[in-house]
């Protein structure tokens, strides 16, 4: 599959978590999808990346914001494994190739998802 039709369909997913995100009562604000080589290379100086292997560069990952209402009616942004893996096993069930950052064995990523290319 090329990389355009393997990024169209990574979107659609996406479409998919943010529906299965909203059935949750997450609220959901966009963090980042596209990644310069330039900010990759940053971001390892900074130490918030580890490689230049990153899904952000061909568009194949996203990183989402998550926050639940409080009692009070405040939202609080969550980076919980266990409040967001419902999401994060949805996500891997929608494609064999889909991969969520909350699993990740070395580093914990969970608002990052993404795609492998193929």
């Amino acid at each position: 599959m090329s990389l355009v039709k393997t990024q169209a369909e990574f979107l659609i997913h996406v479409t998919q978590l943010l529906a299965k995100a909203y059935e949750l009562e997450f609220i959901v604000t966009g963090g980042e999808l596209y990644r310069t080589v330039e900010q990759q290379k940053l971001y390892i100086q900074q130490g918030r990346s580890k490689t230049m292997n990153s899904k952000h560069l061909t568009r194949l990952a996203i990183d989402l914001n998550f926050f639940k209402t409080q009692s009070d009616g405040s939202l609080s942004l969550t980076y919980d494994k266990k409040e967001l893996q419902q999401l994060g096993n949805y996500w891997e069930s929608l494609h064999p190739k889909n991969k969520w950052g909350g699993n990740w064995e070395s580093f914990k990523d969970t608002p990052h998802f993404e795609r492998a290319e193929g």
